[in-house]
């Protein structure tokens, strides 16, 4: 696998979808993992940028009545 440089993470009750990008912007991590998983797979990763999907519930309840 390409080293990866940045982490892109989507959040849910039970899930991470994990997407990596490499120095290029090309795809190169694809994973789905539950929340006991996360540590043990960071822990294997060299230090990297991770953005997390941030959406508050007002928001997300504002968006679904329009």
């Amino acid at each position: 696998m390409n080293q990866i440089i940045r982490i892109g993470m989507d959040t849910s009750k039970h899930f991470f979808q994990l997407h990596g990008v490499d120095t290029a912007e090309r795809p190169v991590l694809r994973r789905k993992l539950r929340r006991k998983e996360m540590a043990g797979f960071f822990a294997k990763l060299p230090p990297t940028e991770i953005g997390m999907e941030a959406l508050r519930c007002g928001a997300l309840l504002g968006a679904r009545a329009a």
